[in-house]
Order: C-alpha cells, then sequence, then structure tokens
C-alpha cells in the first residue's frame, strides 16, 4: 500500500466505518431477508395490477383519439396513481413521458411492456364473447352525434318506463361506447306491448358507417370468391354478418379486416408502453415490533462503538485542526504572513498546504494593491501638475491667459476625467453593481457607428480602416457598453499602428456566439507580454509613459464588460506582425447560429 494512502484521513475513518458496518450488517441481516421475500412478492403482484390498470387505460384513449398528441395527461395520471414512470413510444420516438430526464433521451429496453394497439388487443385482456381482437370502445364513425344520441336515449327512457309498469323489472339504461342507449337486462328489450324495435335500429349514422363497411366486407369476400353478406348491429352496437353466409370463418376474418381498415383513420397508431420504476424513487418497507425491537437493539450496539471510535480518533484530530484554527484567527488580525506547519499527508495536511496557499495569494493581493493605489496617485498626479503648472505659469505672468493656455489646460482636465471615468467603470464592475440595460443589438450597425466615430483619429495618424460585419450577427447587450467595449478596442489598435499601416474591425457568427475581431498591423505583442495586457495600468512600453496615448484602463475596462454580458476578450499576437483582439459575446437565442 502506498505510504500517501496509508496515511490517508479517509482511510481512517473508512476503517472505523468498517468496524461499525460490520456489526450493523450482523444485527440487521437476518430481518432484512426475513422481509425482502415478502416484500418482493408484494411488489411483483401490484407492478401486473398496475401494468394491466395501464394497458387498458392507454388502449382506451387510443381507441377513442386519432393520435397521442394529448396522451401527456393521461400518461401523468397513470404515473402518479401507480407511482411507476410511464413512457410511451411510436415509431421509434417517444410520444409521452412521465417522467423525463432533463437533456437525457429517453433509451428503451430491448423488449416494451406491452404495444398498445387498439384494432389488435392482447388475446389474455379480451373478453369471452369478444368475437375479434378490436377493442370495443374503437368506433369510428359508428359515433353517434348528439342529436341521434338524444333520440335513442328518449326511446331508451320510454321503453325503461313500459318495462316498468308491464313488469316490474328494474331495468337499467347503459350506454355503449359509440353512444347507442341499451336496457338491462337484455330481457327488457323483449316485452310484448313495449315497441323495442325503434330502439334497435340502426341511425342514419350507423347506416352510413354500416354500408361503407359492408363495402369493404363484400369486396374482402369477393376477392376470396365468397358471396356477400349483409351487415347490421347487435344489442350492443357492434356490427355483424346476417344472412344464410353470415357464420363462417371466412366472413368474420373479412368482417375483422374490413373493421380494422375502417376504424385506422379513427385510433391511435400502434405504441409500445414501457413501465418502470422513476430513478428517484424509494422504497420503504414496513417492519414489525419485533424486527424495530430488533433493529433498535443493534442501533444502540452500533451507537456504542460508534461514540467509543468517534473519541478516540477525534483526539487524533484535533490536534492539527487547533493549530490550523489559531493560524486563522492571526490571518483575520491582519497578519498576512500567517502559516502553519504541515503534518502528514493526509486531507488535513493537504487543507494546511492550501490555508498556506491562500494566505500567500492573499499577502501577494496585498501588494497589488499597494501597487494599485501607487499606479492611480502616478496617473492621476501627471494631468494634475500639468494643470496647475499651466495656471501657475498664467499667474506669474510667463504665458499669456489666452484660448491656447484654456485649451491645454481643458485638454489636461479632460484626461483626467477620462481616467476618473474608467476607474469608477472597474470599481462597480469589481463590486458587481455595474449596470446593463440589455436590448436586442445588430453587431453590423454598432461596428459601423464605432468606424464612423474614430475615423478622424485614423487619417490624423495615416492608418487606414475597414469594417467587415455579418449582418446576422445580433446580440442581447447594452448597446453603449458595447460601443465602448468596441471604441476601447479600436482606438487602442490606431494607437499602435504606424503610419500606413491597416486596422481592420469585423464581426462574424459562429458555434452560437458572435466574434468581434481588431485586427492592426503595428509592431505586435511579445510573448511574454501577452498575459498581461488586460491588466490594469499596464502598457508595453517599459517606461510607461502616455506617450502613445490612453490611461492604461481601456484594455481592463473591455475585459469587465465582457464578463458582464456573459463573453470574453482575449489577444492573440506574432511580433512583428500586429496584434489581434477577439470579443466573444454569445449570440441572441432565437437567430440560431451557424
Amino acid at each position: 500500500m502506498p505510504r500517501a494512502l496509508r496515511r490517508s484521513l479517509l482511510l481512517r475513518l473508512l476503517a472505523v466505518s468498517v468496524i461499525v458496518s460490520v456489526c450493523s450488517v450482523a444485527a440487521t441481516a437476518y430481518v432484512v431477508v426475513q422481509m425482502t421475500a415478502v416484500a418482493i412478492r408484494q411488489e411483483q403482484g401490484q407492478a401486473l395490477a398496475d401494468d394491466a390498470k395501464a394497458y387498458d387505460a392507454l388502449l382506451g384513449y387510443a381507441a377513442r383519439h386519432p393520435d397521442w398528441s394529448e396522451a401527456g395527461a393521461t400518461v401523468a395520471a397513470l404515473a402518479r396513481g401507480t407511482g411507476h414512470r410511464i413512457v410511451l413510444t411510436s415509431r421509434g420516438r417517444p410520444v409521452a413521458d412521465s417522467d423525463p430526464e432533463p437533456g437525457v433521451p429517453f433509451r428503451p429496453p430491448a423488449k416494451p411492456t406491452a404495444v398498445i394497439d387498439p384494432l389488435s388487443v392482447d388475446p389474455d385482456l379480451l373478453p369471452r364473447s369478444a368475437s375479434d381482437r378490436i377493442d370495443a370502445r374503437a368506433v369510428g364513425p359508428f359515433l353517434l352525434p348528439r342529436h341521434e344520441r338524444g333520440y335513442l336515449d328518449a326511446l331508451a327512457s320510454r321503453l325503461q318506463s313500459c318495462a316498468q309498469r308491464t313488469t316490474g323489472a328494474d331495468a337499467r339504461i347503459e350506454r355503449g361506447p359509440g353512444g347507442r342507449p341499451r336496457l338491462e337486462p337484455p330481457s327488457a328489450s323483449t316485452i310484448p306491448g313495449c315497441n323495442a324495435t325503434a330502439l334497435g335500429e340502426p341511425t342514419p349514422t350507423e347506416k352510413k358507417a354500416l354500408a361503407a363497411l359492408g363495402t369493404l366486407v363484400n369486396a374482402c369476400l369477393a376477392h376470396r370468391g365468397a358471396p356477400a353478406v349483409t351487415l347490421s348491429l347487435n344489442g350492443e352496437g357492434r356490427p355483424v354478418a346476417t344472412g344464410r353466409w353470415a357464420d363462417g370463418p371466412l366472413v368474420s376474418s373479412c368482417l375483422t379486416t374490413g373493421r380494422a381498415e375502417q376504424l385506422a383513420p379513427y385510433v391511435a397508431p400502434a405504441a409500445q408502453l414501457y413501465v418502470s420504476t422513476p430513478a428517484h424513487a424509494t422504497t420503504f418497507f414496513a417492519l414489525s415490533p419485533a424486527n424495530k425491537a430488533r433493529i433498535a437493539g443493534g442501533a444502540a450496539l452500533v451507537l456504542l462503538v460508534t461514540v467509543v471510535a468517534t473519541v478516540l480518533a477525534g483526539i487524533r484530530l484535533v490536534r492539527p485542526l487547533r493549530a490550523l484554527t489559531a493560524a486563522v484567527q492571526r490571518l483575520a488580525e491582519g497578519d498576512v504572513s500567517a502559516q502553519v506547519r504541515v503534518v502528514g499527508g493526509d486531507e488535513i495536511g493537504r487543507l494546511s498546504v492550501a490555508f498556506n496557499s491562500m494566505a500567500g495569494r492573499r499577502a501577494e493581493l496585498e501588494r497589488l494593491r499597494k501597487a494599485m493605489v501607487s499606479d492611480v496617485a502616478h496617473e492621476l498626479r501627471t494631468p494634475l501638475s500639468n494643470i496647475r503648472g499651466w495656471l501657475e505659469a498664467a499667474e506669474d505672468g510667463v504665458v499669456d491667459n489666452d484660448g491656447e493656455l484654456l485649451a491645454s489646460v481643458l485638454e489636461e482636465a479632460l484626461l483626467l476625467q477620462h481616467i476618473i471615468d474608467d476607474l469608477r467603470d472597474l470599481s462597480a464592475a469589481d463590486a458587481g453593481e455595474l449596470r446593463l440595460s440589455k436590448a436586442p443589438v445588430p453587431v453590423a450597425d454598432v461596428l459601423a457607428q464605432t468606424a464612423h466615430a474614430h475615423r478622424a483619429d485614423a487619417d490624423a495618424s495615416g492608418v487606414r480602416l475597414t469594417v467587415t460585419a455579418d449582418e446576422a450577427a445580433l446580440v442581447d447587450a447594452d448597446p453603449v457598453r458595447l460601443r465602448q467595449m468596441a471604441g476601447n478596442l479600436l482606438s487602442n489598435a490606431i494607437r499602435h499602428t504606424p503610419h500606413g499601416g491597416t486596422v481592420t474591425l469585423s464581426a462574424r457568427v459562429t458555434e452560437g456566439s458572435v466574434r468581434i475581431d481588431v485586427a492592426d498591423t503595428g509592431a505586435g505583442i511579445a510573448p511574454d507580454e501577452l498575459p498581461h495586457v488586460f491588466e490594469r495600468f499596464w502598457r508595453a512600453e517599459k517606461s510607461r509613459s502616455r506617450q502613445t496615448g490612453g490611461s492604461g484602463l481601456g484594455l481592463s475596462i473591455v475585459r469587465k464588460l465582457a464578463e458582464a454580458h456573459g463573453g470574453t476578450v482575449t489577444a492573440h499576437s506574432t511580433p512583428g506582425a500586429g496584434a489581434v483582439f477577439r470579443l466573444t459575446l454569445p449570440l441572441l437565442p432565437e437567430t440560431g447560429g451557424g
């Protein structure tokens, strides 16, 4: 065993857990074995009942609907009632799922629980009186409209009243799947003097459907060389063949085939049913009082062993934790040099190493903060010194108090204001208080406006400025901040491009994002300087002068604004061949990408 693993705190805790687990398993194994067999038998019986319930409910839905588009509510209700996950697939694609897993496509098992097809019902689930495998709830064109149902209901009510008056029989009205009423028991419909004939006559809707079905059946019989038959409705409203040639397997086969062909447009296509246990489901077994007592005694023993083992292990764990706590307190009191001695190579030792690294990082951040204060003072001192110098010179009469003096002072004041505004933006970004007024923004328009605003500077520097943008580039951004980012990158490129050079501003859509590139033909950036270009007050010139213009904060602001928009900004450069600054922002979702 490796030495580091032997010293692992996790391994020691696992050793204690093994001891506790052995005691726990020994105390509860017998009870669990006895209970499991009974629970499994109960679960299997309940699962069969739930499967049959789901099959019948979905079969009824398929018989009454031409497709599965509205099956979601039925599937969800069945899932709630049975506690199972129910999935329906048709033509290899899920049409309803009671418990979909986000981002995970459904992968059906090799064999479905059942096939839902109202035109081919499982024979084991059909009633004994069924003459074919078509579900009785599939009526298709035999479904009676409201006015015909009302007419038949009135006839059935009169017949019921007549039967009760004549014989005193307790007749009741039941309705078939197609809406046709009938009296139960059937003998109530044969009482003399009650005129039950009218109730048994087909309605216009049924006559039309029977005629269409008869055409299909007789065409099948003619194809097989058999004589034609006549169709009528039985007492349950199902089509049956009548006449001399009505009996026989050939007529029964053609009647079934014809009914299936007639009902196909009115029922949902065949679908595969998958019933499983949801991934998040938890099964709890009921415990008898005796078993509860045994488990309680085992738990008490396990608790005692756990307390003893925990005390022994805790004594060794507390000592290094106390040393670490003392070091944390020193760090909280301002001692940035606080360190803790690393003892061992376990998790506490690695925590000590991480604490020492954090303390060192805090010391580094403190050093950077002081450097930041120094840089800010340096940047503000220059324009303030210039303003003071010009004003003292004017007061002493060394220079004339004219427009040229005012222009110089104004120029330094604007530079000072620019530095302050940049520092304010960075401070708001660091504090998470940078406010953005986002809206759909065409990137091409923003780049055109930015180029127009900086074209005078480019012309004055002898730099050629070109713009190419994909018209489909649309982002959800603050238009003012987007122009600020593009303007900072463009002004930076113009400053570092020599006379006669070119700066290219481009944008294109790729992989769900918009890439805005600002490329120049300047001297480029050395590889060791690229990681620092977005740092505050960093300049490529070793003298850190402002001769090339700028406050040293523009690129830092671009990075913060890009992050606030959920994007990134990067720099690529080959010394002597210019530099490319790339701003990447998310594409507006409804625009697509490519």
